[in-house]
């Protein structure tokens, strides 16, 4: 249980974490999650997952490198979520010619259409871990029946205060199961060499 002293730091650090603090982060470019290109792991299950009219939200999205793979593969209903209007604006220009994506500057918390797909990309890592189970309860319903969370987490702690905010496999088998069928949860095999032994791969279906 959090003493008093701990309750008022996580609500410091829930409070921090809002549409100015990530566009700040943009604005300065502090943007160490970034690297620059898709996600090998990501692009790999993309390849393989067949459905190429299916609704697909990527919250946080960033600088949307898997949109790009989704284009090449002739997907055609593709979606961006951001809280940043600095990175949404770039991100618009950069698909100004691709119909088949739509960019949204919003709050995650706040967006309520259904999707097959959500792909997960250093979205949950940048949330105060208080959100966690708000996190696993919105995307469950913002799921449509037998939809997929597919993505990577963090399979270490980190020794600043965050973010990112890191977790365990026990974790996150416990946070997500009640909601979802593990499919795949399991070390990355392809991750980026920086992270290399410390991301799971997650395929999670809707109970």
């Amino acid at each position: 249980m959090l003493n008093k002293d701990e309750h008022i730091k996580e609500a410091n650090s829930d409070c921090c974490l809002d549409q100015n603090y990530w566009e700040q982060r943009w604005k300065s470019g502090n943007t160490g999650w970034d690297i620059g290109h898709p996600s090998v792991a990501l692009a790999e299950y993309i390849k393989q997952y067949t459905k190429k009219d299916a609704q697909i939200l990527i919250p946080g999205c960033g600088s949307a490198y898997e949109a790009e793979v989704l284009l090449s593969l002739s997907f055609t209903n593709i979606h961006l979520l951001d809280i940043s209007p600095k990175i949404v604006k770039t991100v618009q220009e950069k698909f100004t010619e691709s119909p088949q994506i739509k960019v949204i500057c919003g709050d995650y918390f706040n967006h309520h259409d259904l999707y097959d797909l959500i792909i997960e990309q250093t979205f949950f890592c940048a949330l105060s871990p208080s959100l966690r189970n708000k996190y696993v309860t919105h995307t469950y319903n913002i799921l449509k029946p037998e939809g997929r969370v597919i993505g990577l987490l963090f399979n270490k702690q980190f020794d600043q205060s965050g973010p990112p905010y890191g977790g365990s496999e026990e974790e996150y088998r416990k946070l997500f199961s009640p909601y979802f069928k593990i499919q795949t949860m399991e070390v990355c095999y392809n991750s980026i060499s920086p992270r290399l032994n410390s991301e799971l791969f997650i395929n999670l279906i809707k109970s």
